[in-house]
């Protein structure tokens, strides 16, 4: 039986998870999604199962509209700053089953630049 392209991609992130897992070290993990119209990240704490910090494309009056690469380094940028604040430097970068370009790789430069590491 063939998988459907939504199976593919779900199976793919949730490797690239397990991947995760095993080099976190209690590290939070920044999160991609990207759909087609725009572009979301955002740093969990899976041992406790929240959110720290989040961002996307469709908070407009930062300047941040669109799903291009310029919205997506935007929003890596965003990303990062609200994590630092919240006294996070150290992630691990969870791509989501999306392949490391484009979008996804400009948001990882951003946060990257602001201050992530990973």
């Amino acid at each position: 039986m063939a998988l459907s392209p939504r199976q593919t991609t779900q199976r793919r992130a949730q490797r690239v998870r397990n991947r995760l897992r095993t080099v976190a070290n209690g590290r939070p993990r920044l999160s991609v999604f990207r759909s087609g119209k725009n572009i979301y990240a955002q740093v969990i704490d899976d041992g406790l199962g929240v959110t720290l910090a989040a961002a996307s494309s469709l908070e407009g009056g930062k300047g941040v509209k669109g799903s291009d690469k310029d919205a997506a380094a935007k929003v890596g940028a965003l990303v990062a700053q609200r994590a630092i604040e919240k006294g996070v430097k150290d992630v691990v970068f969870d791509r989501g089953g999306y392949i490391y370009h484009g979008r996804v790789k400009a948001l990882a430069d951003a946060a990257r630049e602001a201050g992530l590491n990973f």
